[in-house]
């Protein structure tokens, strides 16, 4: 009896001495202590963060855009150097994922539902700009700033960062799947010092401030969408609350499930999505505006990229660079701590050139197609003065009603709703079973070769990742709040990002002397 007991207590002394508690905790322990400020002090603490914003928008946007416009170029430099024919495992290896579900899983983790909430919507704010009116054509620009911040400089970020954490894990074969690893051919021995210690700790805490926002940001369309559809009167919070613990289910149960649930949810947000696009550009009345509009707005983003990336408004005449360019870089940057992991993760087998190229068609192809009908649809409206949306936001100055009006124009717009909330669920459901699982696999000090976390841990994340979230809800200021620290927190993750970068073409240029030597 006794040494059943002993042998029993040895397993999960084992397992506890593999969890990094400290990179685990700590960043979490931090972001529910800005949660309490901001519910206690909403005013205080919303005036600091925004102070820093400026600050940081102000005097380091610069920062901001040569990194973005560094990443984008570098990537294709990647592509379609020697460095593009390396495969992200053996030599020999093929692909474990079929390219549509490799993509499906890329590109539902890497947007989660914010993707619906700014196709729709984003074109608004533009036209409302007054840059957009400086440069011409409110129409024309609209949906044009669209597909740049959603476009080549995003997921420039994302599969950069995707192969460098590709070639760590499947071509070094390193089983600390930590931000600081990928910084090991440069920092050496310090990597699993100081140094390296404070990376992951940031990222973490970049992690867990960017996923917060996220949920923050689309889910009261969710909650308008069900109270539209189900003439419900419940208050936004108690449906909120509804949605992100289905939600938290839904992603749960796929990452209990491993790499085989994360996919097949994928498989179905994207036949969702598709199904979405398909239904408004074929029966929305607006099919001949949707592709003209969108094939110019590609043209004239091709034309004028290099402007675009570069404006800094010196004179700070509208702060659009500041508010928009700037924030959503800021944003990406930010993002790029669980997103890339998981794209490199899943493209084991396939050669840099094709995860990156692969990655541009399949990820920023779907994006554009997104913003193109989505967004281009209400832009049609507004133009044959079908409805006028713009006169709809400004009196309500609520973007989720403006958006549940442009659906009710269309036909059958009870089913569409229902397509809308299925989407947007299956949407942050496949993002978040992928952060969860980037998580849990940080969680751990190593990890063998596909060896994946176990799933006690998988769930603690699942459930620590929509505990925050639930929190805000009672706060009316949070999403303003969190925005702030997530573009605070993007101030050194450039930086780290650099690093790796840099981490990446050294190493890999060994790697390729190597293989020389061996041939």
């Amino acid at each position: 009896m006794k040494q059943n007991k002993t042998d029993a207590a040895s397993v999960p002394v084992s397992d506890r001495q593999r969890i990094d508690w400290m990179i685990t905790l700590v960043p979490f322990a931090l972001i529910v202590v800005l949660a309490l400020l901001f519910f206690l002090l909403p005013t205080e603490s919303n005036a600091v963060l925004t102070g820093i914003r400026t600050f940081l928008g102000d005097s380091f946007g610069l920062y901001y855009l040569v990194i973005g416009l560094g990443t984008a170029v570098l990537s294709l430099y990647i592509a379609l150097s020697r460095y593009g024919r390396i495969v992200l495992g053996a030599p020999d290896e093929k692909p474990r994922y079929s390219f549509f579900q490799w993509g499906a899983m890329m590109f539902t983790a890497g947007l989660a539902a914010d993707i619906l909430f700014y196709s729709f919507c984003e074109w608004i704010l533009y036209w409302e700009d007054p840059h957009t009116a400086e440069l011409g054509s409110r129409m024309d620009w609209s949906s044009t700033f669209t597909l740049f911040h959603w476009g080549p400089i995003p997921w420039g970020f994302y599969l950069v960062l995707a192969v460098a954490f590709g070639f760590m894990l499947h071509v070094r074969k390193r089983t600390r799947q930590k931000y600081s690893e990928a910084c090991r051919p440069l920092l050496g021995r310090y990597t699993d010092r100081l140094p390296g210690r404070l990376i992951d700790l940031l990222a973490v805490f970049a992690l867990l401030a960017g996923t917060a926002t996220t949920f923050s940001v689309a889910t009261p369309l969710l909650s308008e969408a069900l109270k539209t559809l189900l003439g419900i009167t419940l208050p936004d919070r108690s449906i909120t609350i509804f949605i992100l613990l289905v939600t938290c289910a839904l992603y749960t149960f796929a990452v209990l499930h491993g790499m085989l649930g994360v996919s097949l949810l994928a498989n179905v947000c994207t036949y969702c999505f598709y199904g979405l696009l398909l239904y408004v550009l074929l029966f929305g009345g607006e099919a001949r505006f949707i592709l003209e509009t969108g094939f110019s707005a590609m043209g004239r983003l091709a034309q004028n990229f290099l402007g675009l990336a570069t404006y800094t408004d010196p004179t700070r005449s509208t702060g659009f660079a500041q508010n928009w360019t700037i924030f959503y870089w800021a944003y990406w940057m930010v993002w790029c701590v669980a997103a890339p992991f998981f794209i490199g993760s899943i493209s084991r087998g396939r050669t840099i050139r094709s995860t990156i190229l692969g990655g541009y068609a399949f990820g920023m192809g779907s994006t554009f197609v997104s913003f193109i009908v989505l967004g281009n649809y209400g832009l049609g409206l507004q133009m044959s003065g079908r409805f006028d949306v713009v006169a709809l936001y400004e009196k309500t100055e609520n973007l989720y009603t403006t958006i549940i009006a442009l659906l009710q124009q269309l036909p059958l717009a009870k089913a569409v709703l229902v397509l809308l909330i299925v989407t947007m669920i299956a949407f942050y459901a496949t993002s978040f079973d992928s952060i969860a699982m980037v998580a849990a696999q940080y969680s751990y000090k190593n990890l063998q070769k596909d060896e994946e976390p176990k799933g006690s841990i998988k769930a603690l994340w699942s459930i620590l990742l929509i505990l925050l979230p639930v929190a805000l809800v009672f706060s009316d200021s949070s999403m303003a709040n969190l925005q702030s620290v997530s573009i605070i927190a993007a101030f050194p993750i450039g930086a780290v990002i650099v690093l790796i970068t840099l981490a990446f073409l050294k190493d890999a240029k060994q790697y390729l002397r190597e293989q020389e030597n061996v041939k």
